[in-house]
């Protein structure tokens, strides 16, 4: 399980409205703009236990970077505005750049809002992917890893997906709630069980409207499941 570590933002609550725009399923907008700003954001939802299954038990990680005229802007407001509340996000000049926060739980829908002297995008929404949980295989249980092993899920229709397990690299797949992972896409040990974690990836993204060409705004959602793999006599 990754290990998550809550960064220092600014969270200011609110009392959120049945029928809002916050609310999962409101959907998608572009939002406005001077179109003078690249904009490339993303909320991302890790969990904070195997399996997890509502938005409490993960912890969402903000990062946006700001370009105008190529160069990284580090003065303004940056928002991240949930059903929850809103989030401030600070500069960080390390590794280029980056406006970063974080908040507990996932809930669905997120609002970008970037401000800065006479240039902003504002009012970018993304409906991000539902929760989804593992049904196949059940966690904690004892599978072949010489063998395929079908792996399924609940949700599905998110815009991209990724499947990462122990012996694989992450690949890009669709979102059909089902993936049949190869032979040997677990790890094993000749003379002992091991524990192998698989983990999907689902994202939803959208171009905010009011940016300059290449911008993105991304809500994405990891869930994960551990097995054993059983010893294999054969195994490297």
């Amino acid at each position: 399980m990754k290990s998550v570590v809550l960064a220092s933002s600014l969270l200011v609550g609110f009392a959120a409205c049945g029928g809002s725009d916050l609310d999962p399923g409101s959907g998608d907008d572009p939002g406005t703009g001077t179109n003078t700003l690249q904009v490339n954001g993303s909320a991302r939802a890790e969990p904070r236990l195997a399996n997890a299954r509502n938005g409490g038990e993960f912890t969402t990680e903000f990062s946006v970077r700001i370009l105008l005229n190529g160069a990284p802007v580090s003065n303004g407001s940056v928002l991240m505005t949930s059903s929850t509340g809103t989030v401030v996000l600070a500069y960080e000049p390390d590794n280029g750049g980056r406006w970063r926060g974080t908040a507990a739980g996932y809930d669905e829908v997120y609002v970008l809002d970037v401000d800065s002297g006479n240039d902003s995008v504002n009012d970018v929404r993304v409906d991000g992917p539902s929760i989804h949980t593992f049904s196949e295989p059940q966690a904690g249980a004892t599978v072949d890893a010489g063998m395929p092993l079908m792996v399924k899920w609940s949700s599905s229709g998110a815009d991209t997906a990724a499947i990462d397990a122990e012996n694989l690299d992450k690949v890009s797949i669709d979102d059909s709630g089902s993936y049949m992972l190869a032979a040997n896409a677990l790890k094993s040990e000749k003379d002992k069980p091991r524990e192998n974690q698989i983990t999907i990836t689902r994202t939803n993204r959208v171009s905010p409207r009011g940016a300059i060409g290449g911008s993105e705004f991304a809500v994405t959602i990891e869930n994960d499941i551990s097995v054993i793999a059983m010893p294999n006599p054969t195994a490297p």
